[in-house]
């Protein structure tokens, strides 16, 4: 039967310990050379698979190599050499626009600061943060994505409905020397066990402790909605 543990505090320590016997290696999976490598590849992987990010950056990575190249380029052919990326039209601007952007205003490096980051052009909270930890190695925050939002709230983590209230709720709770590898656990475990749709709860490691297990309870917390199970 799932049952969270008594305090929130208690229950991220639980996840943690589990989760890290099940996933030592867990880390990011975007590959990248260098930081404006990384943060495009973060800008292009909203709403989009890091895997078919890797496939499009492989090639983009070798035509693209400074700020210039971008600033330079045509929406057009960014889009075009981006296609297959979910709003690649809209990504592409988004590219330019950083292009232009880091060699106006940071000399054509990428900013090592929540202000600096979050002010180019497709650049958010979340992906700032994935910026400082992996390419600075600033960690200030806890990265939220749809993984980490959905294992929170199944989780009983978090009652916080967006990614923002999601982590400034998370950061008091998780301690601070676990936040970046919180999220890279909670992100491989969202992928190998605990899915959107139909979650494995049967085979998952933290079924014990989670107040939305579907072998026994009948809401999903994350969506606080009934579990289908006609499938």
């Amino acid at each position: 039967m799932g049952e969270p543990l008594a305090d929130r505090e208690a229950q991220v320590r639980e996840v943690l310990d589990r989760l890290e016997a099940e996933y030592p290696d867990a880390t990011i999976s975007l590959e990248f050379s260098n930081r404006l490598e990384l943060l495009v590849a973060v800008v292009l992987s909203a709403q989009c698979t890091d895997e078919r990010v890797n496939e499009v950056t492989e090639e983009l990575f070798a035509t693209y190599r400074e700020p210039a190249d971008y600033a330079a380029a045509g929406v057009e052919t960014l889009a075009e050499d981006i296609y297959g990326i979910t709003y690649h039209n809209q990504k592409a601007g988004y590219l330019q626009g950083i292009g232009e952007a880091l060699l106006e205003e940071f000399d054509g490096e990428v900013p090592d600061t929540m202000d600096g980051l979050t002010s180019l052009p497709g650049v958010g909270r979340k992906t700032a943060n994935v910026v400082l930890q992996h390419g600075h190695e600033v960690v200030e925050g806890i990265v939220v994505d749809t993984h980490v939002q959905r294992l929170a709230q199944r989780l009983g983590l978090t009652e916080e409905s967006s990614p923002a209230a999601i982590e400034r709720d998370l950061m008091p709770v998780v301690p601070e020397a676990d936040w970046q590898q919180f999220t890279h656990l909670l992100i491989s475990h969202g992928r190998a066990v605990c899915t959107a749709r139909n979650p494995a709860c049967e085979a998952c490691q933290l079924e014990g402790v989670c107040p939305s297990s579907r072998l026994d309870r009948p809401v999903d917390l994350a969506s606080g909605e009934a579990w289908d199970d006609s499938g």
